[in-house]
Order: C-alpha cells, then structure tokens, then sequence
C-alpha cells in the first residue's frame, strides 16, 4: 500500500480528494461568477459577509454601482459620522462543531515512551496528554508508544521509530507532534529534523494551556515567568546573524579580520530575557504583599483557612460552588481556573472559615510552574485544613493521589491536616469508592454536581478545623452586645443564657478576646470562670 503523501489545505482547495466519504470539490477558475473552488465551509463564510470579489461584479465584468467612482456623494456630517457596518462578524455562529474544528485547531500526533512503568499507566499517561492537548486547542489524530528503557539522546524515541512516526504524521496529516516527556534542546531538534514539523513536549503544552487560562494580573506574570524560564536555555537560531566580539585565535576567534560589532542575536535575547525575568519576579514580589496582607489579617482575627487541592478536573471549583455559591467557573477541562479564590463560609455550630480554590495539579507538573506559582500554593501550606479532591471515575485515582502530595511536600504543605474528599460517585464504579474510602482514614464520598455527601463534608470538616483554644463561662453586661456578638462570630458558644446582670456565655474564645471578656467582666463586677483548653 503507497504512503497518503502529506497535503495542505490549498492543496485540497486545487484538487478532488479521492475517497468515498471525502467531500468532492469543483476545480473551477479564479473567475467563476458563483466562488466555486472554495471549501464549501468557507464559502458559506464568505457569503455571509457579502460574498466572494467576484460576487461584487456584474455578469459584464464592470463594477456595481457605489463601487468605485463618484457614484455616491455624502455631506459633511454623515462622512465624519462614526457609523455601524452590519455583516461584518466574523464569528462563527452557524459553523459545526465538525467545521471549525477542520478550519481552525491543529491536528497532532502524541508520542509516548513506556520506560519502566507498566502498559496501563503508559496509556493512561497518553490518554491524559490528548485531554491536555485538546484543552490547549487541538484535536489529536493519532498515538503511538515505544518501549525503551531509556530516552534516546538524539531523537528521544530512536531513529527508527523516529522514522515510523514520519510515516504515521504524513498519513494523518497532522502539524505538531507532542512528546508525552520533556525533551533536552538537542532532543527536540533531532526529532523536528526527522519528522519535518513542528514538535513540543509535555511541559511546553502546559505551559500554552497556563497562558491561555490566565486571567488576573498576577497569573499572567506567573506564567510568563514559567514560560521564560523554560525558553531560556532553549534559544536556538540567529546564531550568525551578528559576528561576535574576539580577539585571535586563543580568543576563539579567526584571527585578523573576524572581530566583530558585538554579540550574537541569541545572546541579545538571552540577555533580555533575563532582564524580563528579574522584572516579572519584583512584579510578583509587590502583588504578593497584598496577599500576605490579608493572609495576615485572617491571622490576627483567628479565621480558619481551609485550602481545596487536588487533580486538575477532579471537580475542585465544583465544590466550592455547592459549599459556598461562589460562582467560579466550572467547565470540564484540563486547567480551568488558574486564579485562586477565596470565599468565606460558616460551620453548622456558627464558626466561620474561610474556603480557598487554588490551581489544579498535573502528572510531571513543571517545576517551573511550581516555582513561579510558589506564593499561589503557599495558600495550602498556611491553610489548616487541606481538603484533598480526588476523581473517582479516573482511571488511576491513586496516581493522581500521589502526584497531588508530591507537589504539596515540595511547597511545605505535607504536614497540613488532610481530609480526603473522593468526588463524582454519582458516576464513578462503586467498588473504586469503596476502595478508596478503604484506603484513605477518615475520606469520604461525594457528588458535587448533585450533593450527595455533602452534609457528611461540612461535618467531618467542622470536627477537623481547629478549634477555640480557652473555655470561659463569663457574665456579659448588656451594654457591651458588641463583644457577644464577636464570640459568636469568632468563637464557638457552648451555652447562652440571659439574667439579671448580662448575658451568661460558656464558649470557647481564642486568648485576645478572652483577656477582653475577663477585664470587662471584672470592671463590671460580675462572676467569670477562665479554663486553658489543651
């Protein structure tokens, strides 16, 4: 059988392609009066918008009336008038799915190596990556996996697979190949080399889904200091295009005649991309005050922080929404919301929290990533409670288990108090749950998307978060309302009784209103009762 040579879109404009389901396309002239020749997509697009050039003319060849000439003359008022041209969107509305799929995203091929880990979780590693790439924008035409038990040095996947994957991208058509992995610079080259199309890795495709989902000002800075920090040692080409500064041959220089106006053109971008980078990091220092200032002020009121983590699409925004009504954006896709978002909330018993939704994590996630979102994820290494969010129609959740706790060591958040918080059991296999209610002390089952479990959630978090360190039984008097209503909203009332003198509280307060209650019980000279909880 003959290898399917690798078409462009003109090309398949030109000619017929050949196949029983393709769709047939009319080789006709430039000058056809109906703009045949054109994909039929486009030429639906096009008419829309008032048709193809050749539509504006007349059947004789010479212009419509109004298009060139004097044919219409404006006053003064309405040519300087700001006026709206209806049909000039260029959205599109009564396209397909199918269709703009065919016009605008890529088409890749995924390549895998299977490197000491079993078949399945190869497979699940490369199912993960075409969810990635199609949240980036593309759609994924073909997948291979070679078994090695070591990346090659020059192509990564071996020239001889590296050949077989050239044939599978010709008969597929595709643009981008992406490397399940992290290729070395001269990796990616070898491979571009031999497949003739563009080629990325892992890291380069998390990073493009990071930069399109970013939305606030410091996000954006993250992840373009992510996105710096991998391109840096990446820089390739230019390498001639200004002769650099040397002396003779020990200078590493051709000796007479070869010195040059300065620097390379890829030592130029090295150097701005430096000077970018130390930028972006003061940028991120002065906005993380902010944070700090209110991580502070959270502090000294003694508000706990619970800190949601998890899997990206374990459901993690879903759950914040049905414990708090937030109203985060919640899509099913890889890395949805990058922004954290925190909301207050309040335990059955009146004590308030507050609920933190921080980014997604991801098998190999790049430490680039970690280190440029160091002051997002230290919103979990401060929290007192990290409820852990794990997927449990995924096909491997402890995986995603331990790749969430790897991240969360390397931030310092591992000795946070974690409830395990199993999600989707309205879709998940019941024997998973089971197994994972089994495996993870004290987890439980939940649905976000329909509520089951939530209420068994609120009360395994309200017995976890900490609690009032000192029990007073003190007599407020009734001028003082104000400091009543600062126990109930910052501590925990056991017991409230109204008499003659004031109102009788048995609560557990932190030390600084415990030492306001007892001076103004004293002053008032009313009985108190104070008792150091451990």
């Amino acid at each position: 059988m003959n290898a399917i040579p690798t078409r462009s879109p003109r090309d398949d404009a030109r000619e017929p392609t050949a196949g029983p389901t393709a769709a047939r396309v009319t080789d006709t002239t430039p000058d056809a009066d109906d703009g045949a020749g054109t994909h039929p997509v486009v030429r639906r697009i096009l008419t829309r918008h008032g048709g193809t050039p050749n539509d504006r003319r007349r059947s004789d060849g010479r212009a419509r009336p109004g298009a060139a000439g004097d044919g219409e003359q404006l006053d003064l008022a309405d040519r300087q008038a700001l006026r709206r041209v209806a049909g000039l969107s260029t959205e599109l509305e009564d396209v397909s799915e199918v269709e703009y799929r065919q016009l605008r995203l890529e088409r890749v091929v995924l390549a895998g190596l299977w490197t000491g880990r079993s078949a399945d979780d190869a497979e699940n590693s490369l199912h993960e990556l075409a969810a990635l790439a199609e949240t980036a924008g593309s759609v994924v035409v073909d997948g291979v996996l070679q078994r090695r038990d070591a990346p090659d040095p020059a192509t990564w996947l071996g020239s001889g697979k590296a050949q077989d994957l050239r044939a599978v991208v010709a008969a597929a058509g595709a643009d981008t190949v992406i490397c399940d992995g992290e290729l070395s610079p001269s990796q990616r080259r070898g491979l571009e080399d031999v497949v003739k199309i563009k080629v990325i890795d892992r890291t380069t495709l998390i990073l493009d889904i990071f930069a399109q989902h970013a939305k606030s000002k410091e996000g954006k800075a993250q992840v373009e200091l992510a996105q710096l920090d991998y391109l840096l040692p990446r820089l390739r080409g230019w390498g001639e295009s200004m002769s650099r500064q040397a002396g003779g041959r020990v200078a590493g220089g051709a000796g007479i005649g070869s010195r040059g106006p300065g620097e390379t053109k890829i030592e130029l971008d090295r150097r701005r991309i430096r000077i970018r980078m130390a930028t972006l990091r003061r940028h991120i220092a002065h906005m993380r005050t902010s944070q700090l200032t209110k991580r502070d002020s959270r502090r000294r009121n003694a508000v706990p922080s619970v800190a949601i983590a998890g899997y990206t699409n374990a459901g993690k925004s879903s759950l914040l929404n049905r414990l708090t009504d937030a109203g985060v954006l919640v899509e099913d896709a890889l890395f949805a919301t990058l922004d954290p978002t925190v909301r207050r909330a309040v335990t059955p018993d009146g004590r308030e929290f507050t609920l933190t939704d921080t980014v997604g994590f991801v098998r190999h996630l790049p430490h680039q990533l970690v280190e440029a979102f160091r002051s997002t994820l230290e919103e979990v290494a401060d929290a007192d409670v990290v409820l852990h969010v794990v997927d449990a129609t995924n096909p491997d959740p402890q995986g995603q288990l331990s790749a969430v706790r790897q991240v969360l060591s390397e931030v310092g958040a591992r000795g946070v108090r974690e409830l395990v918080v199993v999600n989707k059991v309205d879709a998940a296999d019941p024997d998973v749950v089971l197994r994972l209610l089994r495996s993870e002390h004290g987890a439980v089952a939940v649905s976000a998307r329909t509520g089951e479990g939530v209420d068994r959630l609120v009360d395994a978090l309200t017995d976890r978060l900490p609690r009032p360190p000192i029990e007073v039984d003190v007599v407020v008097p009734y001028r003082r309302g104000d400091l009543v209503n600062r126990v109930h909203t910052d501590g925990e009332v056991l017991r409230e009784e109204h008499t003659a003198d004031g109102t009788r509280l048995h609560a557990r307060v932190r030390p600084g209103l415990a030492a306001e209650l007892a001076r103004v019980a004293h002053a008032a000279g009313v009985r108190q009762r104070v008792r150091q909880r451990v």
